[in-house]
């Protein structure tokens, strides 16, 4: 199993910042793309940004001028840092990867989530 410990969410004023840490940990651990999603009340959950093993990073139009997704390949770990931040981009933030372990298959694996609130 893929296990996936997410940090760094809470409450910020609009125009702040925040930065998203998710750690992934599992025996001989592969990994293909690790990213964020987010899901607002009443809305569907939606792409952030991913990245893949190769390096190539996705975003979503309306986060792309303000959100910046690193990745640690030796620690596994991927870094979201939010800049800018609205009130519209309040939302539980879970961390997501498509991956396996030694003795696994690949799965998608997501996070328990990371509540971000943009209020003043």
């Amino acid at each position: 199993q893929v296990q996936l410990v997410e940090s760094g969410g809470g409450l910020v004023q609009p125009g702040g910042s925040l930065r998203l840490t998710c750690a992934a940990s599992g025996s001989g651990l592969s990994i293909v793309v690790m990213g964020w999603y987010r899901q607002a009340p009443g809305q569907q959950r939606e792409l952030v940004a991913t990245v893949a093993s190769v390096g190539t990073t996705r975003y979503a139009d309306s986060m792309k001028e303000r959100f910046t997704l690193s990745r640690d390949n030796a620690k596994n770990t991927v870094y979201l840092q939010m800049n800018s931040l609205k009130p519209e981009d309040t939302a539980v933030y879970y961390c997501y990867t498509y991956a396996k372990t030694f003795d696994d298959t690949w799965s998608a694996y997501w996070g328990q989530g990371t509540q971000v609130t943009v209020s003043s």
